[in-house]
């Protein structure tokens, strides 16, 4: 099974998101999908139960620790402050760690310790997970996009992403859809930002 996660300490950085659009993207592509939403909110879990019937089926997994053996993937939205044993806990059962930061001071420093503490893993230091960066929210020609494309350019990992703020997203989230659900024309500069990070994705699984 190839397992990612979305994780990130700091709270409204853009996780739930990330996890559903990539969720939408592979379930769209015919794979077998499953979510775990271990965010304290749920948020994830509100945009399944949203979801049109009618759409490819994403399954909601309860427990990291026995996931179905038939499962393809499984996009795991992890809750703020994930850090000590917790994150060690849940990298056991991970390949790929994505992590969203949003355009500000405060994300900026919670994620540059949230990265040096990850790179510090053993399993990551060995490549057996592989992480990737997202630009979360980005407003262009504005101080606070400028100042998070340098430090994330600054760091030794692959930028997947840079997704620009738009109600794109917030619309398709209210009705269990993602960017990838939406006929193209809807979201055509939207998925164009997408290219990079699903190839990506596909050629680490």
């Amino acid at each position: 099974m190839n397992v990612i996660l979305i994780a990130n300490p700091k709270g409204g950085s853009g996780k739930t998101t990330l996890s559903t659009n990539i969720a939408g993207y592979l379930a769209s592509h015919g794979h077998r999908v499953m979510m775990l939403d271990m965010d304290r909110q749920k948020s994830a879990t509100q945009w399944l139960i949203n979801r049109p019937f009618e759409f490819p089926i994403i399954d909601l997994l309860e427990n990291i620790e026995s996931p179905p053996v038939e499962g393809e993937w499984l996009v795991i939205d992890s809750p703020a402050g994930l850090h000590g044993k917790n994150l060690e806990g849940v990298l056991k059962n991970v390949n790929m760690v994505i992590v969203p930061i949003a355009p500000s001071i405060f994300d900026i420093q919670a994620s540059r310790e949230f990265l040096e503490k990850l790179s510090q893993e053993k399993s990551v230091r060995k490549g057996k997970i592989f992480v990737g960066l997202v630009g979360m929210r980005m407003a262009p020609q504005t101080r606070a996009a400028t100042t998070l494309e340098k430090f994330i350019e600054g760091l030794d990992l692959p930028v997947l992403a840079y997704l620009r703020e738009t109600q794109v997203y917030v619309n398709a989230a209210f009705e269990g859809k993602s960017l990838f659900d939406l006929p193209p024309s809807l979201a055509a500069r939207e998925l164009e930002q997408w290219e990079y990070l699903l190839k990506w994705l596909e050629n680490k699984h």
